[in-house]
């Protein structure tokens, strides 16, 4: 007002109001934004409930729930060590994920909606329900479709999600849980060097200071005290957490095979 006058006025206020929508967006996409009173309560209860669900919706995805497939479910509760009502509420989702008009544009809509963009919490999830596909050992066609479109919604790009599908499989690979070789033979193959990369998230060629910044990216984003700060539920860390063997197992053929220290 004081240098431009009446416009300069108009022109300060328009300024001033982009710059503050500016902020809100900033703000919007911090994942360390602290949480309201109550908040971190409700994100850790939507968490649950997408996964269970979701992962009903994965198990029915070839059109009947096997004994297997329910097995599985089972086996993630108690590696999360749920108790007798956090189980009740798993086991409720998970029936109504195997519902045949199981809304799952919606689920993840809301999910989205209730996370607030909290980058990390989107891993999470989708790291938690690939672990749940693998459970058998093999990716089926529909599960990568639903899975593909869960990514979608939750607004993750193609390529950025099939890094992260290339992630998980090769940490399955490093866990012991590859598929079962031609004929039925029992047990996984080695793991390759090549997917000692691609759990690491970086490529053949990159240099041993790209190497190490991955690793301790993967390291540190995995620590316990880091998910729970960033609202994981601690039953959901348990899972997460146990991925840490496959990356440092990755990391020290890398480290052998190049001579790091």
């Amino acid at each position: 007002m004081l240098i431009g006058g009446p416009i300069g006025l108009a022109i300060g206020v328009l300024i001033g109001h982009f710059l503050d929508r500016g902020v809100e967006r900033v703000q919007s996409f911090n994942p360390f934004r602290p949480y309201r009173p109550g908040e971190r309560e409700e994100v850790q209860e939507a968490l649950f409930s997408a996964v269970f669900s979701i992962m009903g919706h994965l198990a029915k995805a070839d059109g009947r729930v096997s004994e297997q497939e329910i097995g599985q479910a089972e086996a993630i509760m108690s590696r999360m060590q749920l108790n007798d009502e956090q189980r009740r509420r798993a086991q409720e989702a998970f029936r109504q994920g195997k519902d045949d008009d199981f809304p799952l544009d919606r689920t993840v809509a809301e999910f989205r909606q209730r996370i607030r963009r909290r980058r990390h919490l989107v891993v999470v999830f989708l790291e938690l329900l690939l672990q749940t596909a693998l459970a058998d050992g093999e990716l089926h066609a529909e599960e990568e479709r639903i899975l593909f479109r869960v990514a979608a919604g939750l607004g993750v790009p193609e390529s950025q999600f099939r890094q992260i599908l290339n992630m998980v499989l090769a940490q399955a690979r490093f866990g012991g849980a590859g598929a079962a070789g031609a004929g039925g033979a029992a047990g996984p193959s080695r793991p390759s060097l090549g997917e000692a990369y691609q759990v690491l998230g970086v490529n053949e060629d990159a240099s041993d200071q790209e190497v190490k910044k991955a690793y301790r990216r993967l390291m540190s984003e995995h620590h316990p005290d880091k998910l729970a700060a960033r609202g994981v539920p601690e039953e959901m860390i348990r899972v997460s957490t146990e991925k840490t063997a496959e990356i440092s197992k990755a990391y020290d053929m890398i480290k052998e095979a190049r001579g790091m220290r």
